[in-house]
Order: structure tokens, then sequence, then C-alpha cells
């Protein structure tokens, strides 16, 4: 007696099956014989090599990268990553071929803080992100913009200043006070004044959630993890808050915007993205979620990266006294006994010391250290490997600028090495790359370091900063925290004494 039809595909159903993957697999692997794909490292299933990121993805990645070369392909989870942890890599990515890398990886958890992805450094490479991207270079970040609010600057370096005055000879948490001052500089310039507590609560929480692990972001069928964990809920509430937040700031400009234009008054982020709103006259139409998504940037790019380098650069200068002594000389000449120094005196003078000291602290401390990941569009050559389409990559800016290779000893804080130097932090040069390069570089450059320059130069012209408990300079604990942006683990606690 024959088996019935029914018998028979049960049978040989896990036969099939098994044939289907072993052909599967042996066309996989006959694809990859005739690709030259990049060194990679062993991985675990599922997991891939998510267990080697460790606490400093940045460090564990050079690793790995001095391991294996200066082009390496890891998985994160099911995410096939490209790491590229070299000058020339970097410049074949942003550079050469910079087009077909400068797509955004779905970024997860991310885009639910982002209105979508709906700002300038999370959008998909495309006619969106170019129009954005527009409104920030031409109208919201622009040099003649950013000189508009040199005031806004002055005022609030001016005020920190006569507060650390204020607690001379006393203990002080220094980075505290550089996160305050950076927050109400772009609280005054995005929003117009400067808010409470609760508002620097929330973009605290902010920074953390951006730090996040998601499973979800590299294992995909696991996304169920971040909803029982709570992280999803988190951020969906965070979000929420910032929405309702920004929304109360926008309608507080609606009206007052309509009255101040028409009476030529100052305007801040805020009016400038409602009276484009109002006036737009192009394809491009500038909704509410967009207003938010970049007033929200501002305050993601331009608070957390600005403070880290501020945070860094007094640190290393406190560690090693003879370039705070060379960089107060160059001050006082600019200053001639004023008791401030200004943009003005800035602008007019040379003060190649300041930016050597600001170069070398963002190589040392890059803020970003592995910059925001980017993805392939096509399939490509890169360093004489192949790299197929939808390849994230992911580029660590932070070994790049501590390459022996490149600089003499890497690992120390020496000002001068950028004194007779030609290589800058504006994304041209590949060595140094502090704020990415290629089309996907931070369009903050020149508001960021307006800040960066006026406040370094007036801490160090106005006060001498000793270590607590009478203690030695060069211990000065310099462990760092981990998360997107790398900040000081503990806080800077100094005793401020004043010059004169």
């Amino acid at each position: 007696m024959f088996p019935s039809v029914e018998t028979l595909i049960l049978f040989l159903t896990p036969f099939f099956l098994l044939m289907i993957f072993i052909h599967i697999k042996w066309i996989s692997s006959h694809s990859n014989a005739t690709k030259n794909l990049p060194p990679s490292v062993r991985r675990f299933p599922i997991i891939g090599n998510l267990h080697q990121l460790g606490s400093a993805p940045h460090r564990s990645l050079r690793t790995l990268a001095q391991k294996h070369g200066p082009l390496v392909l890891i998985h994160l989870g099911s995410v096939p990553v490209v790491l590229a942890s070299s000058a020339e890599a970097a410049q074949e990515i942003m550079k050469t071929h910079d087009l077909i890398f400068s797509n955004r990886p779905d970024m997860g958890i991310l885009n639910r803080l982002t209105y979508n992805a709906k700002n300038v450094g999370f959008a998909g490479y495309g006619e969106y992100w170019r129009q954005a991207k527009s409104l920030h270079v031409l109208h919201l970040l622009s040099a003649k913009r950013v000189d508009l609010f040199q005031h806004v600057r002055e005022d609030e370096i001016a005020l920190m200043i006569n507060m650390i005055e204020n607690n001379s000879d006393c203990v002080i948490d220094l980075s505290k006070i550089i996160v305050s001052l950076t927050s109400d500089i772009i609280c005054r310039i995005a929003l117009g004044r400067k808010y409470d507590k609760k508002f620097t609560d929330l973009t605290t929480r902010l920074m953390e959630m951006l730090g996040v692990f998601s499973v979800g972001s590299y294992i995909p069928y696991l996304s169920v993890v971040d909803r029982l964990i709570g992280l999803e809920a988190r951020a969906d509430k965070l979000a929420k808050e910032f929405d309702v937040f920004l929304e109360g700031v926008i309608e507080d400009h609606s009206d007052r915007n309509i009255r101040m234009v028409s009476g030529g008054g100052r305007q801040d982020v805020v009016d400038i993205l409602l009276e484009i709103q109002r006036e737009q006259t192009t394809d491009f139409l500038v909704h509410r979620d967009t207003i938010k998504a970049l007033i929200l940037e501002m305050f993601v790019a331009g608070t957390d990266t600005t403070f880290t380098t501020l945070e860094w650069a007094i640190s290393e200068l406190i560690r090693h006294p003879r370039a705070m002594k060379r960089l107060l000389q160059e001050l006082r000449e600019i200053a001639q006994q004023k008791p401030r120094i200004t943009e003005e005196d800035l602008e007019n003078t040379q003060h190649p010391y300041l930016e050597a000291v600001l170069k070398e602290s963002m190589r040392l401390h890059t803020p970003l250290p592995l910059l925001v990941p980017r993805e392939s569009t096509q399939d490509v050559k890169l360093m004489d490997y192949d790299i197929a389409v939808g390849t994230r990559v992911m580029i660590n800016a932070w070994a790049i600028s501590r390459d022996p290779n490149i600089w003499e000893e890497p690992e120390e804080f020496m000002p001068e090495r950028f004194l007779n130097s030609s290589i800058d932090y504006k994304g041209l040069d590949f060595e140094l790359l502090p704020f990415g390069g290629g089309r996907r570089k931070c369009p903050g450059i020149h508001f960021a370091m307006a800040i960066n320059k006026l406040a370094l130069a007036n801490l160090v012209y106005k006060f001498d900063f000793k270590v607590p408990n009478e203690g030695k300079v060069e211990e000065l604990d310099m462990s760092e925290s981990s998360g997107l942006t790398v900040h000081r683990k503990y806080p800077l606690l100094v005793i401020p004494n004043t010059r004169f």
C-alpha cells in the first residue's frame, strides 16, 4: 500500500527545506568567494560582534583595527558594518565616494526622538535632507547669522565670569558651569530667552537617551526586547514631553513674530523658521514638525559637543601648566589689560596658540568619536574591497586622531604640533574630523567654535585654576564617560583664583 500524498509531503518537507538551506548557503559562499571583502572578525550567532564593543566602543574598535587593518568588516547583530580607522579610508568614504556613503541608516529609537529623523543629522540622503540643510546653511548657521548673535555669547560669558569671580577661592563644579553656559547661549539664540530647570532636565534626559543601546536597531526580530525593558515607552514619553514644550515655544512666538518682524526687531531661530514657513514659495514646505526637529537638533548638536570641547580643553590646560602659561601670554597680548576679551579682539588679532589648543583638545577628545553612521546606497569598491549596498559604515575619528602613523606622540597633549601645520577641523583634512566631512559634515562649525574660542579665552585670561585638596595637576582624573558623546566621567572640580 502506497503512502498518502499528505504523508509524503510531511516526510519530504524537512528534506526539501534542508536542500534549499544548503543551496542558499552554497550560493552565498560562492558569491562571497568571488568578492574581495574587507578582513572580518569572527562573530557569534545572533549577536555578531556586539559583545566586543564594551563600554567604550571607540577604544574597543581601535583595538580590532590594530589587529585586522584600517578597514574591517564586523557584524553588530545582523547588521554588517564596515569600520574605517585610517585617514585614507575616511577620505575615500567622505570624498572619493561621498555621494554613495551620504545616506543615514535607520536610527531606530533615535528616530522616535527626532520627529522621524526630520533633522539634518539623521535624515536620509535625499531632497528633504538637502532642503533642510539649506535652511541651516543659509538662514540659521551662516557666518552672518552667527555674527548677529555675538551679543548673546558675550553677555552669557560675562555672566559666567562674574559668577566664578564671586566664588573665587572656593571649590566649584566647572563642568556644571560650562553646561549652563552653552545651554543658556543656545536657549537665547534658538528660543529667545533662557528657560527653567525643567528644560535643562529634558535636555539631559535626551542626551542620555541618545546614548542608550537599542537591541532592535541591530537585531530586528528581537526588537520586542526594547519594548519589554521599557526603552520604547521611555523614548515615546520623552518625545511627547519635548513636543509639548516646543509647541508652547512656537505658540508663544507666533503672534510675537508677526509684530516683531514688521517692527524690525531682533529675531531668534524660532522667529526665523516661522517667517520662512509663513513666506515659503518653494516646493519644500516647512511643516511644524520640521521646525521642532531643527530646534531640537540645535540643542543636541550645539549644547553637548560644545560643552564637551570646552570641558576637555580646560582639563588638559590644568594638567599642562606650560601650555596654560603660553596661552595666557598670548591672551594678555590680545586683551591689552582690558577686563574682558571680546569677539572683536579675537577677530582683529592673530591667536595661533588658542586655535592650536582647541585643535589639540578635539584631536585627543573627539566629541563624537565614531561620528554618525553612514550607509552605502550602492555596491562600491572601497580601498580595493567590495562593499555591498546597504552596508553600514562607521568612521572611528577618535582612532584616526591618535594614529601613530600620522601624529608624533599621539597620546600626549601638545598644542605646538598645530603651530606649523595646515591641518584644520573643517572637514577637508581627514586626519582631524571632530565635525565629520563631506556632504554630511556638521553645518554648525562656525557656531560652535565662536562659543569655544571666546569662552576658553576668557576663562584662561581671568582665572588660575587649582585642583582641590592641594592635589597635583598631573593627577587630575581624565576618565571618560560612555555614550554618544564622550564627556569627563567625573565633574571638573576646581578652585578658581582671580588673576586680577
